[in-house]
C-alpha cells in the first residue's frame, strides 16, 4: 500500500479472509430516493458481523462548512463532535462468508485520488467484484413490482435488466466514477439503482431497500440475512400510501394513470422479450415460443 503521508486511506487491520472478497459500497451525498441504499447499509450493520479494515482521510476529502458535522454544547462546554467517517468494514453473511462494505460521505474533494486509493484496496485484497447500490427515482406507481436498472463493466455482468433508456448524462458522483475507473482498469464492477416512485423519494422507503438486498444476494451470491423489521416495515408504508391515496382523488388518477404507462410498458417488452439484448431468436427459442401460441391457442378452444 501506499505510504505517502498524503494518502487518502490507511489500513486498519490485514484480516486474512479480507483477501478475495466483494466489496459493496455505498457514500451518502449524491442521489438515494427512498433512501434504498442507506437502508441496505443500516441492515447490514443490524444483522452482520462488521470490524473496520481501512479508513479513509475525509480531512482532505470533506468540506466541512458545506457539511456541518454535529457539535453537542452541554451546559458550559462542547461535549462531543459527530466526526464524519468513511470506513471499510469487513462483514460475514449469513453463512460465514466474508465481504466488504465502504461506507460513509460522499468526497467533495479530490474524487480522482480517492478512485485511486479505493483501486488500490481492490489491488490490495484482490477483490474479484465491487458493487455500487441506490435508489433513484422513477415515474413508476407504488402498486407494480420494483424495477432495477443494472449496470456493469462488463456486458456479461449486467443481469434482469429492462433499458428504460438508451443514453442519458447525469451530474457527476464519485460512486459511479469508481465504476467507470474500474472498468477502465479492466476491473469487474457492478451498479444497482432501484427505480423508487418519484412521489415517495423523500420518504423511507423499505420496498426499495428489499429490492437492492434482492439485486445484491443475485449479483454477488451472498447470502445476506432477511429481516423481518424491514417486511413490517413495508407493509406498513404501503398501508400508509395507500390510505393517501384513497383520500384524494387527485393523487389516485396520478397512480392510475402510471400504472396503465408501467403495464404498457411492461406488455411492450415482453412482447419483444426475445430481443432485448439486440440478437435474433434461436431455433430453439422460436420452437418454445410457437408451442407456447399453440397450447394457449388450443386451450382457448376447449373453453368455448
Amino acid at each position: 500500500m501506499n505510504v505517502d503521508p498524503w494518502a487518502l486511506c490507511e489500513v486498519l487491520a490485514e484480516p486474512a479472509d479480507a483477501r478475495g472478497a466483494v466489496l459493496l459500497h455505498f457514500l451518502d451525498g449524491f442521489m438515494d430516493a427512498g433512501q434504498a441504499g442507506r437502508g441496505v447499509v443500516d441492515h447490514l450493520f443490524k444483522t452482520c458481523e462488521h470490524t473496520p479494515v481501512a479508513s479513509f482521510d475525509v480531512d482532505q476529502l470533506i468540506d466541512y462548512r458545506s457539511r456541518r458535522p454535529n457539535l453537542t454544547f452541554s451546559i458550559d462546554r462542547w461535549s462531543d463532535f459527530e466526526a464524519p467517517q468513511l470506513v471499510v468494514y469487513l462483514m460475514r453473511d449469513a453463512s460465514d462468508k466474508p465481504f466488504l462494505l465502504m461506507t460513509g460521505p460522499e468526497p467533495d474533494f479530490a474524487w480522482e485520488r480517492f478512485v485511486d486509493s479505493v483501486e488500490d484496496l481492490v489491488e490490495h485484497w484482490h477483490v474479484p467484484l465491487t458493487l455500487g447500490f441506490q435508489g433513484i427515482p422513477m415515474g413508476v406507481p407504488h402498486t407494480r413490482p420494483l424495477g432495477m436498472t443494472v449496470h456493469a463493466t462488463r456486458p456479461e455482468l449486467v443481469f434482469d435488466n429492462r433499458p428504460v433508456f438508451n443514453e442519458v448524462t447525469v451530474p457527476g458522483n464519485a460512486a459511479g466514477l469508481l465504476e467507470y475507473r474500474l472498468g477502465e482498469s479492466g476491473r469487474d464492477a457492478i451498479g444497482l439503482s432501484v427505480h423508487v416512485p418519484h412521489y415517495v423519494m423523500q420518504m423511507t422507503y423499505p420496498a426499495a431497500t428489499l429490492r437492492l438486498l434482492e439485486g445484491i444476494r443475485e449479483a454477488t451470491g451472498l447470502d445476506l440475512p432477511s429481516d423481518e423489521d424491514l417486511e413490517i416495515e413495508r407493509a406498513q408504508v404501503d398501508s400508509d400510501i395507500a390510505e393517501q391515496v384513497a383520500e384524494s382523488d387527485e393523487v389516485a388518477d396520478v397512480v392510475k394513470t402510471l400504472e396503465e404507462q408501467y403495464d404498457s410498458f411492461t406488455e411492450a417488452a415482453e412482447a419483444d422479450e426475445m430481443l432485448q439484448d439486440g440478437r435474433m431468436p434461436t431455433a430453439d427459442e422460436l420452437g418454445a415460443a410457437f408451442e407456447t401460441f399453440l397450447a394457449e391457442r388450443q386451450r382457448g378452444e376447449d373453453d368455448k
